[in-house]
């Protein structure tokens, strides 16, 4: 029989409070009453399940899965890679990790961005992979830009890259996104400025990691997500806590 795991209390003051004053857009997303708890059904803790025939050979590769035969995404080229681990540091084999982002402009392709930044026609800016035995992800991509947002004036978004992560089903879906090691601009960011604390926002942050870097062709970072405990990635969607 296998030992039962640690308790871990959940942290109620590790998350960003919903709404937030210099956060504009969290006055129309945080909620006006007290959350609701759902117990979950059986087919919905249980599937949709993802596996490894379900995932093209390219589709964690964003240089190329969008590019026309012999050309490739425009920018810097880097990787991003990690583990997926659970509060006790093991490994989370076998799930799904999805990637979207804005190109080396800043735009993303979607036709309500109206940024003035060219779009790129051989990046779509979104990707998947599902984890190995040990936890491991990684993607190939170009490091995204950074791109102003009416928050207030002059408010702009640091470089940052979505992710999310499945469990057994979609109703376990967690999302977050990755910062990069020395951005001057993750400090400026108001939606940033929401995490309470400094140990919170480092989690959101991808180390530079030379020894996964590919020479004379892409610079790697390091990104793990932590599903729970005290250590865990910040997620959006989970705004009551971890």
């Amino acid at each position: 029989m296998p030992t039962p795991g640690e308790y871990y209390q959940r942290d109620r003051e590790w998350q960003p409070p919903a709404y937030t004053h210099d956060y504009k857009t969290s006055v129309a997303r945080s909620p006006r009453y007290s959350l609701i708890s759902l117990e979950n059904t059986v087919s919905e803790i249980t599937g949709p399940t993802f596996g490894h025939n379900d995932i093209d050979p390219l589709d964690n590769d964003m240089i190329h899965n969008y590019a026309r035969s012999g050309e490739s995404a425009i920018g810097e080229r880097i990787i991003l890679h990690g583990r997926v681990l659970d509060e006790n540091a093991r490994p989370v084999p076998n799930t799904l990790v999805e990637a979207w982002q804005a190109n080396a402009g800043g735009r993303y392709r979607h036709k309500k961005d109206t940024y003035l930044a060219p779009i790129d026609p051989n990046f779509g800016g979104c990707g998947r992979t599902i984890t190995d035995e040990n936890g491991y992800y990684y993607f190939r991509t170009v490091k995204p830009g950074a791109y102003p947002w009416r928050n207030w004036v002059n408010n702009w978004r640091p470089a940052h890259i979505h992710l999310s992560v499945f469990g057994s089903g979609f109703v376990q879906r967690l999302i977050t996104q990755c910062y990069f090691e020395g951005d001057p601009l993750i400090p400026k960011c108001p939606i940033v400025k929401t995490i309470p604390t400094q140990e919170g926002i480092d989690s959101l942050v991808a180390a530079l990691d030379l020894n996964a870097t590919i020479p004379l062709d892409s610079i790697a970072y390091k990104f793990d997500i932590v599903l729970r405990g005290r250590r865990s990635t910040l997620f959006e969607n989970r705004l009551e806590g971890n």
